[in-house]
């Protein structure tokens, strides 16, 4: 139990007193906007881009560059989707749920390819991935170390995972501004990689975040698909 509060509490102790309540506010407001994207609520937008903002912030303090890309990107796609959702469209109507179409899957495709590729460029532009890898070799290096149940090992493999959450948070986020039902699938695998790879971090209280994310975003599928339903019932 000992270690498990030391592994908690120990990336904190050089840490300032500012960054610790900034993430614990970033934190607060992160899960606030979550809520209310369940509840398909706009505030949902505002409320996101206070969080996103202060993690830029602390993020670019701690040298996690490729969170930092997620979060200015959250913060765009907020404004994006902030518009949309009370943008009055055909009827003076307002966006509703539905299923994504061929075509938005091929844009959640490409977004999801273009992130991937452009993060993978950055990695290796900084030398934070070793570029003389063949996809073979590297599939193999992520498994090996994922899996060795060394943390050190782990923590060098945590470039590549990043390199997933950042693509599929894109995508996530481009569905939501949409309000495509999907965007919680693409959510959840998002969280249950992000839970390990924050603790791993030592940001603990980013990680107990999208713990919290995770639990939100199964309620929020939930409730979208309800909404969904009940709306494609009374056409």
């Amino acid at each position: 139990m000992n270690e498990l509060i030391d592994f908690f509490i120990t990336p904190y102790k050089d840490a300032t007193t500012l960054n610790i309540i900034l993430e614990i506010i970033a934190m607060s407001f992160g899960i606030a906007s979550v809520f209310y994207a369940k509840k398909e609520s706009v505030l949902v937008y505002p409320v996101g881009i206070i969080s996103t903002a202060i993690y830029v912030y602390l993020l670019s303090q701690w040298g996690l560059y490729g969170d930092l890309i997620i979060n200015i990107y959250y913060t765009v796609m907020s404004i994006y989707g902030w518009y949309i959702w009370t943008r009055i469209q055909g009827d003076n109507d307002v966006i509703h749920i539905t299923k994504a179409t061929k075509k938005d899957w091929l844009y959640t495709l490409g977004i999801f390819i273009f992130t991937a590729i452009f993060v993978l460029f950055v990695y290796h532009y900084y030398n934070v991935m070793p570029a003389n890898r063949s996809f073979s070799q590297t599939i193999h290096f992520v498994f090996d170390n994922l899996f060795s149940g060394n943390l050190a090992q782990i923590k060098e493999v945590t470039p590549y995972l990043d390199t997933f959450t950042t693509a599929a948070a894109f995508a996530a986020m481009w569905l939501m501004a949409n309000k495509k039902l999907e965007n919680w699938t693409f959510w959840i695998a998002v969280n249950m990689v992000s839970i390990p790879l924050y603790f791993i971090k030592g940001l603990g209280f980013t990680g107990i975040q999208y713990l919290i994310f995770l639990i939100l975003a199964f309620y929020g599928y939930k409730a979208w698909k309800n909404s969904l339903d009940n709306t494609n019932q009374t056409l």
